[in-house]
């Protein structure tokens, strides 16, 4: 308005704003720069306030530089997809685990420990995917076709151990990595003879061939050696049929001397993997057999953990010694660690070794993230199941009317034994010929000291003193009932399993719904090995060549072919059904245990 002087102009005139100051302001506004005297020039505090502004500037820079390198080494090991300096791969397999598998083993932990319900097992929260497990020859697999995919990263048929659907052998990630300089190693709970593990180092038409797959794994075989150590249970295939209760094998080759021969150290108790010191005082190869066939549940094992080691001890022995064995060397090694008998619990339809022997698993699990954080190597673990056992459901309806909702974990907490334990001991008295009334007493006393079930009924007596070859079954009905755990079959399902890793940025290959073959492909594009190679060698190798059965025959060096109902497995079951649903029975008898 008139008479009234600009805003910025009424202001007082101070030793802190002076004319110098207005001027300025003024070009702030006109965009007209300042003529500088000589008398005029910037104050000490403007250049200590510029100063500590760029050394601000600088010295931010820098922390978030270092940072970021710090984090980059701290991560290198295991963010990764495709590594190119040393590394190490372990490889966990839970046979048998299915989703529901984690769902009752998480709640009977959350009821044994008074957890809250939102309290998680380890494995919990390294869930990445899901893998899908049909074989070649069915919807539903089998542990052989189902390691194959894992090893040959190829479908093959129930019953193939590393072979493909023409009987051709297919090389492994094992072998290949054996190839590639680096150092091998499996560590089960069965048979090292068994079907997963003997899927990554050997080849046989028919996995029964156990005797023959203890031969390859020492060594007999077109490659040589493969395997740096071996530890687990199956020591009945390794000795000569003259060591008649020690020995499963059907002639009297002794495979512990030909291990030695081939250079491995061997150990078969409780003492010798002690003297191990958790992997410090291993001379590989190794060789350890601590059980004549299966290392017992670990709800019986705990009971002699003086006579057998535990899965989780086992595993970090292993990952010690291979450790320490490649401290020097530009390769590292590649480990598979099998939780074997949740498979087993599984086709007994036990709920109470079910729980156990995850729990066991997920300690094994927790054992191998804490090798890894503290190890320098840049590694990572991938877990998965080659399928699902029992068709497992934590639900169970008891009788015609409408079900509760609801399953009980206080009778698995009440159960100090497995039913494979109860009906072995059953077995073992019953050879002493007693009366009925005598079993009856004996079967009341297991059923109380073995499953703390005292609302047993006199009918649940008088079947297991009836019907003793189903004792096992029969006794793990008895907890399913109480708990409410419902199961669908003896054998295998179809269903998804998990897929678990120790860093899902390495792993990313993984994550999402995959082929149960892409487990296998990840393996050796994580190594950088070429198994395609192996398989090439083995075919040359192997052309021709021929091993004496037991009979003296000559025979392909991986056994004979199966034939038509040989191994029901092993026909194709995915296009039509082919009739006779009563064909296990028929082919096995109503009291086989055709766990597998």
């Amino acid at each position: 308005m008139p008479g009234q002087r600009p805003l910025l102009l009424n202001r007082a005139s101070s030793d802190i704003s002076g004319d110098r100051d207005i001027a300025e302001e003024d070009a702030l506004l006109t965009g007209r720069p300042t003529q500088r005297t000589a008398s005029g020039p910037r104050s000490w505090k403007f250049w200590r306030e510029v100063g500590l502004f760029v050394w601000a500037v600088i010295a931010t820079t820098l922390v978030i530089f270092l940072a970021v390198l710090y984090q980059s080494s701290q991560d290198a090991k295991h963010h990764r997809p495709h590594p190119t300096g040393k590394r190490n791969l372990i490889f966990m397999v839970s046979d048998g685990m299915g989703p529901t598998s984690l769902s009752l083993t998480r709640s009977f932990m959350q009821f044994q420990n008074g957890a809250p319900f939102g309290e998680q097992l380890v494995i919990d929260q390294h869930l990445i995917g899901q893998s899908r497990t049909r074989s070649s020859s069915s919807l539903i697999t089998d542990s052989a076709a189902g390691a194959t995919a894992f090893s040959c990263a190829k479908k093959s048929y129930n019953g193939a151990i590393s072979v493909t659907p023409d009987h051709e052998p297919c090389g492994t990630v094992l072998e290949a990595a054996k190839k590639a300089g680096y150092l091998t190693g499996l560590v089960v709970t069965t048979r090292i003879t068994d079907a997963t593990p003997a899927c990554f180092a050997a080849h046989v038409n028919m996995r029964q061939e156990e005797d023959r797959i203890a031969e390859q794994m020492v060594g007999d075989f077109p490659l040589g050696r493969v395997v740096d150590l071996m530890l687990g249970g199956g020591r009945c295939h390794f000795l000569p049929n003259s060591t008649v209760e020690s020995s499963c094998r059907a002639d009297g080759r002794d495979i512990v001397e030909l291990a030695k021969k081939n250079g491995f150290n061997y150990i078969d108790d409780r003492a010798g993997f002690d003297k191990l010191k958790g992997g410090a005082g291993v001379e590989l190869p190794l060789l350890g057999l601590f059980a004549d066939t299966d290392i017992p549940y670990e709800i019986d094992r705990r009971n002699e953990n003086d006579v057998y080691p535990s899965l989780h001890e086992m595993a970090e022995t292993a990952m010690k010694a291979l450790s320490e064995a490649t401290r020097d060397s530009d390769k590292g090694f590649f480990l598979m660690i099998e939780g074997s008998r949740i498979d087993h619990a599984g086709h007994h339809n036990d709920p109470a070794a079910q729980v156990h022997e995850v729990l066991a698993y997920d300690k094994t699990f927790t054992s191998v993230l804490n090798f890894l954080k503290n190890d320098k190597t840049e590694a990572v673990m991938v877990s998965t199941s080659d399928h699902e056992t029992g068709g497992l459901a934590t639900a169970r309806q008891l009788h015609t009317t409408y079900p509760e909702y609801a399953w009980y974990p206080s009778p698995l907490a009440n159960a100090t034994h497995s039913a494979e334990h109860l009906a072995l001991q059953y077995a073992k008295y019953l050879i002493s010929s007693p009366s009925d009334e005598q079993k009856a007493n004996f079967i009341r006393d297991s059923i109380r000291d073995g499953f703390g079930i005292y609302d047993y009924t006199d009918a649940e007596v008088k079947n297991l003193v009836d019907e003793p070859l189903t004792a096992l079954y029969q006794y793990a009905d008895m907890i399913s009932r109480r708990s409410q755990t419902g199961w669908s079959t003896h054998g295998h399902s179809a269903a998804d399993v998990n897929i678990y890793s120790s860093d899902p940025k390495a792993a990313t290959a993984l994550v999402g719904n995959h082929e149960n073959t892409e487990v296998g492909d990840f393996l050796r594009e994580y190594l950088g090995v070429d198994v395609d190679a192996v398989t090439e060698e083995l075919r040359q190798k192997g052309a021709g060549l021929t091993v004496s059965d037991v009979n003296g025959t000559q025979v392909s060096w991986m056994g004979n072919i199966p034939v038509e109902g040989q191994r029901l497995d092993g026909q194709n079951h995915v296009a039509s059904y082919g009739g006779d649903f009563k064909k296990r029975h028929l082919q096995h008898g109503s009291a086989c245990d055709c766990g597998n």
